[in-house]
């Protein structure tokens, strides 16, 4: 059974809860999409399956990153989170590809839409959408696998009012071919927040920095320790969206004993973690510089 203290339960009870809520009313939008003759619903409904894909995602995801440490594995299963949110976002690309064919399609020879169905589905839609938006970005943290189901509900929001202002445009002016341009602004808002989520995933896999941490800042705080002579080979990444890592060489201004130096060694582990988050760090401390044949070059 679950621990009920475990910081992943609220994150799994918001998923299982989104994607409960997504996966009734998809069935709807998709029967009123075709019934009403909206683009823009469809649009939407097409929107609202990659939510539900990208939420069972994120439930995989999160369950495998939970699994422990192995001797194959012996970081466990934590990058699969970043994984998730990586496919996520690729689905939304492929989804605001589809959408822009279909309205420029649509453009052409603009097809009778049902306004007022519109507004009524598109309104019980905004409403599933943002209490799943909500309810996620308050358990989010730094999970880039949580922050990419949120952005999933949150750009669905957009394509529902879309949709709504559509369906009004139809009822007031009989303005049809305002469907499909409300769809390519939706799927133009889907890539434009897709791309920060692209972006963050790419550099974890790729073990950049961790955004809001500067490499310069750490080493400087760690040198400020009394009996630290310099600080060099800094490595910081992030094993999984809200797990960083780091990896530096302390040189030590005298010869301590081993209990002393282990005791300092405690000290600098502490100020990572107070100061910038950082649980898991590898220290080596070092009486002088190691030999530069042995260092890795930067970049």
């Amino acid at each position: 059974m679950r621990d009920p203290a475990d910081p992943t339960t609220p994150r799994r009870r918001a998923l299982w809860f989104s994607l409960g809520a997504n996966g009734g009313f998809l069935i709807v939008e998709v029967v009123a999409g075709f019934a009403f003759g909206s683009l823009a619903l469809i649009a939407d409904a097409t929107h609202m399956a990659t939510d539900v894909a990208g939420l069972l995602i994120a439930l995989v995801a999160m369950s495998l990153a939970a699994r422990p440490a192995s001797a194959r594995m012996t970081y466990g299963l934590q990058r699969t989170e970043v994984l998730g949110a990586l496919v996520n976002g690729v689905v939304l690309v492929a989804t605001a590809a589809w959408i822009f064919v279909e309205a420029i399609r649509r453009l052409g020879t603009p097809e009778h839409v049902d306004g007022g169905g519109v507004i009524v589905v598109a309104t019980l839609g905004l409403a599933v959408n943002v209490l799943s938006a909500l309810w996620l970005r308050r358990v989010a943290g730094r999970s880039l696998n949580l922050h990419a189901a949120y952005l999933h509900m949150l750009l669905d929001a957009a394509g529902s009012v879309g949709a709504m202002i559509a369906g009004v445009a139809v009822v007031v002016a009989g303005a049809d071919w305002m469907d499909p341009v409300v769809s390519i602004l939706v799927g133009l808002l889907v890539l434009y927040s897709t791309w920060g989520l692209l972006r963050d995933t790419v550099r974890v896999l790729l073990e950049g920095a961790p955004r809001g941490i500067d490499v310069p800042d750490v080493e400087a705080a760690l040198a400020e320790i009394d009996g630290v002579a310099a600080v060099h080979h800094t490595h910081i990444w992030d094993l999984a969206s809200d797990t960083s890592v780091l990896s530096t060489h302390v040189v030590l201004d005298d010869s301590p004993t081993l209990h002393d130096a282990q005791l300092r060694g405690d000290r600098l582990k502490s100020l990572l973690a107070d100061r910038f988050g950082i649980t898991h760090s590898t220290i080596e401390l070092e009486c002088h510089e190691c030999d530069s044949r042995f260092a890795i070059p930067p970049g």
